[in-house]
């Protein structure tokens, strides 16, 4: 098992990572009868494309011998009324490398194919910007 999730009432859950002991606290969105006190689970997912495609780009860069350390993501998110479901995901990456244009390239690349993009639904839809820095 991964993790465990409980309900705590008033919706709100926590997670805890089983071998690390982590947890993560979620809210309801206060547009979905919600505090909006932490992240939503539909937050979680999309904040979930972006770290996946930073760790993704970050295990290329350490093959290319690039550091990315410093780099930083903004995620936004739009949601559809019916169903009630996430309809997009914005992500403008601010990358803090000395990659030249080529790895540039592979980088972007690597990180629009990461395993969290390539488990969302086909419908959504994902823009994602890069600004290297």
């Amino acid at each position: 098992m991964l993790s465990k999730v409980t309900y705590l009432g008033e919706l709100r859950t926590t997670s805890t990572h089983l071998q690390s002991g982590e947890q993560i606290i979620t809210d309801a969105p206060v547009d979905n009868h919600g505090k909006g006190q932490a992240f939503s689970p539909t937050d979680m997912v999309t904040n979930a494309a972006a770290s996946c495609a930073m760790t993704i780009m970050g295990i290329k860069a350490n093959e290319l011998n690039i550091d990315l350390v410093g780099s930083t993501a903004e995620v936004y998110k739009e949601m559809q009324a019916d169903p009630r479901r996430i309809k997009k995901i914005t992500i403008n990456f601010k990358m803090k490398s000395d990659a030249d244009a080529k790895q540039r390239i592979i980088l972007e690349r690597v990180a629009m194919h990461c395993p969290v993009f390539m488990s969302l639904h086909p419908e959504l839809e994902k823009e994602v910007t890069f600004e290297w820095l």
